[in-house]
């Protein structure tokens, strides 16, 4: 019985001649990576280092203008910035926004470190001044460097990543312990719960006062009176 059917083999139409990479090639490509490395680094932070008070808020980029926790970080940012903190986020949308206008609005520093894209995210306009960066590594250095706190609103994977990045270089005294702020209790609470009853009490492969790096709460006069009182950073 003979076959009908064969099996179609994918061929290219044209033969591509493609040379191999040296040695050479490999060692320019990657000096001229460490070379933007480098640069991108010096440059966020010189800049942020010329704002002696900082606050750096995270959350989510989809949250539009009319979402209660956009407005949260607008009034908060605001409260901050007339109490002469900068106001420093990723620059782009969402909670971004909001506290870049929270802080432009009352007459502050207003701080944008934006990532550049393929599709070019949109830095908000209430930006003031910004720093580009091509590396999100780079760029999260600048954004979680001396600043005297650091505000997390509910958020993704992004904002997943910032807030265990800070937790983890805490808990390892990489840097001093600076106020940790989760505001969203509905939010936040219960991966409190995870942390406290799966990796603490279960699993002990975190320590109980682990769970106390951070705070949890969505009372603004707190909020504001926990930066005011933390510790200036040395300059």
């Amino acid at each position: 019985m003979s076959h009908t059917h064969r099996e179609r083999i994918n061929v290219p139409s044209v033969h591509l001649h493609v040379d191999p990479l040296s040695h050479k090639d490999i060692v320019d490509a990657v000096h001229k990576r460490v070379e933007v490395i480098n640069k991108e680094l010096l440059d966020g932070l010189e800049f942020i280092g010329s704002y002696p008070k900082s606050v750096t808020f995270f959350g989510s980029a989809r949250f539009k203008e009319d979402n209660p926790y956009y407005m949260k970080a607008q009034r908060i940012a605001s409260l901050l910035a007339t109490r002469g903190f900068a106001v420093v986020s990723g620059g782009g949308p969402g909670i971004m926004e909001a506290a870049n206008r929270g802080a432009s609005d009352a007459g502050g520093n207003s701080i944008g470190f934006n990532i550049v894209l393929p599709k070019e995210q949109v830095m908000n306009p209430y930006v003031q001044d910004h720093v580009d960066f091509q590396y999100f590594f780079t760029r999260k250095v600048a954004l979680t460097f001396s600043a005297e706190a650091y505000i997390y609103f509910p958020g993704g994977f992004g904002t997943m990543d910032e807030f265990f990045e800070i937790l983890t270089l805490v808990q390892t005294h990489k840097i001093p312990r600076v106020p940790m702020i989760l505001v969203g209790t509905d939010f936040w609470m219960p991966l409190k719960h995870f942390l406290e009853n799966l990796m603490y009490k279960t699993h002990q492969t975190i320590n109980k006062e682990d769970v106390d790096l951070f705070t949890i709460t969505d009372d603004e006069d707190e909020i504001v009176r926990i930066v005011k009182d933390a510790p200036m950073r040395k300059e």
